[in-house]
């Protein structure tokens, strides 16, 4: 990849060890080689500490747009000029548009994730019974996504009680329950046709959280992290029927809308997700030599 003076910068800004892990440098740089456009897409990581002043800095220095990752997506919101009504909702951001010197928050996340259901898999979200566990950016979107698209019922399970309580009021108007992941979470699992992990649990291989022997097989479950490809919460629902996906799609999803954000343009899919696809190849050849 050459950069020149004249070359239109945009990143990932997130915490050190996290945007090394990130898909999105692949995924965008893949946009762009493949529309012939003079942009670059580079991983900026950066501690608490710093994050305001680097969103500022990087802003000032010309950078055109960012993607937000753990742990900032919630603190980077005190930075914006602006908040898009997508951010709003959620309380939280995942893309920064710089436009006129003017940081603007969007959050992409949750199109990005009702696009791989609705789009790629085909799920009737309307009526559905819907669990979500995690109470961080991603379960904020998550939840706030699969309110808007009409689901009948939404569960938040989280260690928390009352953090996932905290996520009543971005659920909109659909019936909602908090529950704790020590209050026999089966219960709710077991009745849930569109289930999504929110949590990076899954990143070190750790066991899930939920019963996984109460999803049933009719359900559909996201674990939205995406390295390893297939988590043990991903294959435990394989093994129990269900239909059972990493967060590579919504991962895409959302980034075609950043892309978009960004540029104007409409992003080549078929490049992007190829790139992302041969970049999980690549990391899971190299753990295996």
């Amino acid at each position: 990849m050459l950069i020149s003076g004249r070359t239109q910068l945009t990143g990932i800004l997130g915490g050190v060890e996290q945007v090394k892990l990130s898909l999105s440098p692949a995924i965008h740089n893949a946009a762009f080689k493949d529309l012939q456009m003079d942009w670059a897409y580079l991983p900026f990581g950066c501690e608490p500490e710093d994050l305001q002043v680097s969103i500022r800095g990087l802003a000032a220095a010309g950078v055109r747009g960012m993607n937000v990752t753990m742990p900032h997506k919630l603190p980077a919101m005190a930075a914006m000029d602006e908040i898009a009504p997508s951010a709003r909702s959620i309380g939280a951001l995942n893309t920064i548009q710089v436009q006129n010197g003017r940081l603007i928050g969007h959050n992409t996340d949750g199109d990005g994730l009702i696009r791989f259901l609705d789009w790629d898999l085909g799920v009737v979200l309307k009526d559905a019974r819907a669990v979500v566990i995690g109470t961080g950016g991603s379960a904020r979107a998550a939840v706030a996504a699969l309110g808007s698209a009409g689901v009948a019922h939404l569960c938040v399970l989280a260690r928390d009680i009352g953090k996932a309580e905290d996520l009543r009021g971005v659920a909109g108007n659909v019936t909602f329950e908090a529950a704790a992941l020590s209050d026999d979470p089966a219960h709710w699992v077991g009745r849930a046709g569109v289930i999504i992990n929110a949590t990076p649990v899954g990143q070190a291989n750790e066991p899930p959280v939920i019963p996984t022997d109460a999803i049933a097989p009719t359900s559909v479950l996201v674990d939205l992290v995406y390295r390893p490809p297939v988590t043990p919460l991903i294959q435990a629902a394989r093994d129990r029927g269900a239909i059972a996906h990493s967060g590579l799609g919504m991962l895409l999803h959302q980034a075609a809308i950043s892309f978009e954000i960004w540029t104007g343009t409409a992003p080549p899919m078929d490049a992007m997700s190829a790139a992302g696809l041969w970049e999980l190849a690549k990391t899971a050849d190299a753990t295996h030599h």
